[in-house]
């Protein structure tokens, strides 16, 4: 029986499972999306999400915490200057991970790992888009009063050449 199983070890021995950590979790930060399968993706996650709540507070203890895992000083300065800002005020939930299929070598599962983009941005665009289309409800009215009003001279027009040979 396997009870409370930390982490998946990936069939890998542990210094090859942690390399392939930090070298995932480095790549993620640095591209910001990444292709993988659906274990390895769950268990970076794990670690890239606890990385950006470290970055979040930009001090000399948490950097080097932080730097233990990603090993390059390009990203680190990254993950500190802009990532972490950006999800200041988000509890928690970094990181997505979108199924695309299963390999076609081996059937694994595979899915892309992504940080998540700034989601209050797109609610207020919804919120833009109602108060848009009832702003554009008057002017949808007003331009089927303005077809209507080109409709009837055009039948005008053609009702008096008709009028002129019957005369």
């Amino acid at each position: 029986m396997h009870n409370r199983i930390g982490f998946n070890r990936l069939g890998r021995k542990s210094s090859h499972r942690k390399a392939l950590e930090k070298n995932m979790v480095t790549s993620l930060l640095k591209y910001e999306r990444v292709k993988t399968t659906k274990a390895k993706a769950r268990e970076i996650r794990r670690t890239a999400e606890k990385m950006i709540t470290r970055a979040k507070v930009d001090s000399v203890h948490n950097r080097r915490i932080v730097a233990k895992t990603v090993q390059e000083k390009d990203v680190l300065n990254k993950l500190f200057v802009e990532i972490a800002p950006k999800f200041k005020e988000r509890p928690g939930g970094y990181t997505r991970i979108l199924k695309i299929g299963s390999r076609q070598g081996d059937a694994a599962e595979m899915v892309i790992l992504e940080l998540v983009e700034e989601e209050l941005k797109t609610a207020p665009k919804k919120a833009k888009k109602k108060a848009a289309t009832k702003k554009a409800a008057p002017k949808a009215e007003e331009k089927v009063e303005e077809k209507a009003a080109e409709e009837t001279p055009a039948v005008e027009d053609a009702a008096a050449p008709a009028e002129d040979k019957a005369e």
